[in-house]
């Protein structure tokens, strides 16, 4: 008798989530025994985000169901009523894919309502990325949908340990490694590409010459002090306008505070010309990569500089508490929102030779490893806290 294939909803709800799973997206899409159910989410379909959702598509992947539950406002109130909303559009989703299993990932609240949805319609859960320590509101989403999670699929032996100690079974828990770093693996292997980015992407300000170096800054608000936005986003400003080298400059996410980072970054923009930056909304998660690489190294508050970035050996500046407490390498360093901190860490950037590869969040393989335990692990719903 044909065994019947096992069907995987994956949910997507931001542009960054995308790229935290599109490895595994793939190979699950090759396996005989598995039906790949999409689901893409909030602001992945947003065109003030770049519409993550337009990039699956060009990937090859059919989208099974859309969700669109983000509110107006990029306040607490709106992050609350979002995750209320997305509670109740993906009961409905779930309901009527009927998956075998749903895949969660990573820490946006966003994702809570997935974790919630499928956990009250007794649908297993697969939790990517948990057991790893942040700053913020990620902190307590990540770790509430370990709790509500069947399956863990974590990144490094570290965050098995966390997870395990929370109360989850030793044996639901496997490292596989972050299929981000897939992508730089693969990164690695090619030429390098960091130029034609204009013409592609368009975006907002003077086009930049690349060929001397270049900076690039990714710098969300942080939920839990999201009022602070846009002062915290003008010292990067400024300490970038001081520095004075072609800048490739990405817009927030959706969270608490995206507001007054926006508003901070349309003002300076406005009243200091600032004729060294250029801004982009998204990119290919390939092409992102391809820009870091070539690049001087990324400032702001992203984990991507945490985990892309170490694995490819590019200088970060970490700038705040969003990330903080994150396991990271050597190319990290940190910085307060303060313009002196971080126009002092760029000055290292021109006299520090080349940096070490880290390998803490991956080998490059997780892609393949999570497709492996999604399609032939046991799936439970019932679960108590072990000591």
């Amino acid at each position: 008798m044909e065994r019947k294939r096992r069907k995987v909803c994956v949910v997507i709800t931001a542009r960054p989530s995308y790229s935290r799973i599109k490895t595994a997206m793939v190979a699950l899409r090759e396996r005989e025994d598995v039906e790949l159910q999409v689901v893409v989410a909030a602001s992945a379909l947003l065109e003030r985000y770049g519409r993550a959702v337009d990039v699956i598509r060009q990937d090859g992947f059919e989208v099974a169901a859309t969700v669109v539950n983000v509110l107006e406002g990029e306040d607490l109130r709106s992050m609350a009523k979002t995750t209320g909303l997305g509670i109740i559009e993906m009961a409905s989703v779930i309901d009527s894919l009927k998956p075998d299993v749903v895949v969660s990932v990573a820490d946006r609240y966003e994702t809570l309502s997935t974790a919630v949805a499928a956990s009250y319609m007794n649908i297993p859960l697969c939790h990517i990325q948990g057991g790893e320590v942040t700053g913020s509101i990620d902190e307590k989403v990540r770790h509430a949908i370990t709790k509500l999670a069947d399956l863990h699929l974590v990144s490094n032996e570290r965050a098995q340990e966390r997870v395990i100690r929370m109360g989850e079974e030793p044996d639901k828990v496997h490292v596989t490694g972050c299929p981000s770093i897939d992508i730089a693996a693969e990164i690695l292997e090619e030429p390098p590409r960091a130029k034609g980015f204009h013409l592609k992407y368009g975006g907002v300000g003077r086009e930049q010459d690349l060929s001397q170096g270049y900076v690039v800054v990714l710098q969300h608000p942080v939920t839990t002090e999201y009022e602070a936005a846009r002062r915290q986003v003008t010292e990067t400003l400024e300490a970038i306008y001081e520095f004075d080298h072609p800048t490739l400059w990405f817009w927030p996410n959706v969270d608490a505070g995206s507001d007054g980072t926006s508003k901070g970054i349309r003002s300076f923009r406005e009243t200091r010309g600032a004729e060294n930056i250029h801004y982009y909304k998204n990119m290919e998660p390939r092409d992102f990569l391809h820009l870091l690489k070539g690049s001087m190294g990324i400032v702001g508050n992203s984990s991507v500089a945490i985990r892309e970035c170490s694995f490819l050996g590019v200088r970060a500046i970490d700038i705040g508490s969003r990330q903080a407490g994150r396991d990271h390498g050597g190319n990290v360093v940190n910085a307060d929102y303060d313009r002196e901190q971080i126009l002092q860490a760029l000055g290292t950037w021109k006299n520090d030779g080349e940096l070490d590869r880290d390998l803490l969040y991956g080998d490059g393989q997780a892609g393949v490893r999570i497709a492996e335990v999604l399609a032939t692990a046991e799936l439970t719903t019932s679960k108590k806290l072990t000591y």
